[in-house]
């Protein structure tokens, strides 16, 4: 994770919710007053958050301590400490919900990725994302996702090709389009083609595509396509999968599975923070 990128970011959502000042916290607490917080696991998952925790509460105040009880990608269980934070109050309560909402937000999306792995439960296929993420958070939910155990597609149109449906209408056909690719890009650049038909795939497969793309395609369709694809071109499903039908494609042989609901479709997990007393 680049740590320069989260803190930038971590200072905008700041400045989004506490704006001019906490008059809540402000009005009541003196600067000098001091205090503990833990942050608890309600339910059982996957935590991912270490980097936000520390960076969020340093950004607020570098005095502050934080303790840590888990790293990201283990799995906690309900009622576990997963952080206490010590440090002046005022600090503390006025970073608290924005680092919880992170914190929460990530880790919804680790267990939702650790989920979608086990259920594949599979040695070949990877599950991985796709750039359906909330703007603004693309690079921490993606994070999110390897800690899960997945593994990242993309992180934009600027670091990988991929020829989609309107892409192929406008240029007119699959070889029109990976040939202006090939002209116009280094060496490095490896092209990801789209297809849903045999036609397209074998056009694809001619055409040098380095990676092919079966769009909203069945498992068993994808069994016979994929005999269309030589061994060299790493192959990726995508497209109409859910965790209820996951299992049903952990033999089509694909490289990749994409799955956009691990970023769009997930379900915060349940931490909350709580006045540690001692």
């Amino acid at each position: 994770m680049n740590k320069l990128k989260l803190r930038s970011s971590i200072e905008q959502f700041f400045i989004e919710d506490i704006g001019e000042g906490d008059l809540t916290t402000d009005f009541i607490f003196p600067e000098d007053t001091n205090g503990k917080i833990v942050f608890l696991a309600k339910e059982n998952g996957v935590f991912c958050g270490e980097e936000v925790i520390k960076t969020g509460f340093e950004l607020l105040n570098s005095q502050i301590e934080v303790e840590l009880f888990t790293r990201d990608g283990a799995v906690i269980e309900a009622g576990q400490q997963l952080a206490v934070a010590a440090g002046r109050i005022s600090d503390l309560l006025k970073g608290e919900r924005v680092i919880l909402n992170l914190v929460q937000r990530l880790s919804g999306i680790a267990a939702l990725t650790r989920q979608a792995v086990e259920t594949l439960d599979s040695s070949h296929t990877r599950i991985c994302d796709t750039r359906k993420t909330t703007p603004g958070l693309r690079m921490l939910e993606k994070y999110a996702v390897r800690c899960g155990g997945g593994f990242n597609h993309r992180f934009g149109l600027y670091d990988g090709v991929m020829i989609k449906d309107n892409h192929i209408s406008f240029a007119g056909s699959i070889k029109h389009a990976v040939e202006l690719v090939r002209e116009n890009a280094g060496h490095m650049v490896k092209i990801e083609v789209e297809t849903e038909t045999k036609e397209q795939v074998l056009e694809a497969v001619e055409a040098g595509a380095d990676i092919i793309m079966f769009d909203n395609r069945t498992p068993d369709e994808i069994k016979e396509l994929i005999e269309l694809v030589p061994e060299h071109v790493i192959t990726e499903a995508s497209g109409g999968i859910k965790l209820s039908n996951l299992a049903s494609f952990r033999d089509t042989g694909v490289d990749y599975i994409s799955l956009g609901f691990l970023t769009h479709s997930y379900k915060a997990l349940d931490i909350s923070v709580k006045v540690l007393l001692s």
